[in-house]
């Protein structure tokens, strides 16, 4: 179980979640009962209890959250500071205040092509408070887990990680992700910018920072994995944790990656399993 001794926002973190410019990430449950991972840029606080998010695109999100209202959340900001939480899904709006102030953010007042159509509310259920990012700690971790991955021999059967995917998520400068459920059925959302592509079919990541989160992640769980790009690029992969291992001596989770998905428009879709094309009989 994570930390999350706090069950209110104060003020000053009220303000600290309004800008657009920032990192937001929403982790809910999918059909199956597994992980997912989506980056929500629109996510702030609507009270000292409340959250609330606008919605500009379709994604498979939207339909978990409605399904298991139980969320992880994470807003990092620009000055590197970050919080974490759970949150439960409420309820949504198609008009109202923030409704409005959300489609007169210069984002999407000036925008020709989309808006904001939907809001959805969420009640705070505890957060962590604000913790600065530790970059010291993240660059040794970061160059922990290049020496692992680099020094260990190939586990890979299958090709299920492309060479993109792989050249993206081993860009140490791209943020990282991970996502499991706990064990009150709400997932967690543990930052691991250090993580990396082993080889085709597994990330791995030193525990050298955010090591006590990290290691609270019970080996056998299907784990997410978010990377992301301040350019906007993105990728999610989901697969078995297989607990935490040496690779050249230095400790690291390893995740044997099962499913790749694209989250970037204009069109969506999973890479891996490959989903075979149909051919259209009927029109």
């Amino acid at each position: 179980m994570p930390d999350y001794p706090l069950n209110t926002l104060d003020p000053s973190e009220i303000l600290a979640f309004e800008p657009a410019m920032k990192i937001g990430m929403l982790a809910t449950i999918t059909d199956d009962g597994l992980p997912h991972l989506t980056m929500i840029s629109t996510l702030k606080a609507s009270s000292e209890k409340g959250l609330v998010w606008g919605q500009f695109m379709e994604g498979h999100s939207k339909d978990y959250i409605q399904k298991r209202p139980g969320v992880g959340w994470l807003i990092m900001t620009l000055d590197r500071n970050v919080w974490r939480g759970k949150a439960r899904f409420t309820h949504t709006a198609t008009s109202g205040v923030d409704y409005d102030f959300f489609n007169n953010t210069p984002l999407f007042r000036y925008n020709s092509y989309f808006g904001v159509h939907r809001v959805y509310y969420m009640n705070l259920v505890a957060h962590s408070g604000k913790k600065p990012l530790p970059m010291n700690s993240v660059v040794v971790a970061a160059i922990k887990t290049l020496i692992g991955r680099t020094v260990t021999p190939s586990r890979a059967k299958k090709q299920v990680i492309n060479p993109w995917t792989r050249d993206f998520l081993n860009k140490l400068d791209n943020l990282k992700f991970l996502a499991y459920v706990d064990k009150d059925g709400i997932p967690v959302i543990v930052p691991a910018i250090q993580a990396q592509a082993g080889d085709p079919e597994h990330v791995l990541f030193s525990t050298g920072v955010f090591q006590a989160d990290l290691e609270a992640i019970p080996a056998g769980a299907s784990l997410a994995v978010f990377s992301l790009a301040l350019t906007m690029e993105d990728v999610l992969l989901r697969g078995n944790y297989e607990g935490i291992r040496r690779f050249a001596g230095f400790r690291c989770g390893s995740v044997k990656i099962d499913w790749v998905y694209n989250p970037m428009p204009p069109v969506p879709g999973q890479v891996y399993p490959e989903v075979k094309i149909q051919e259209v009989r009927n029109f």
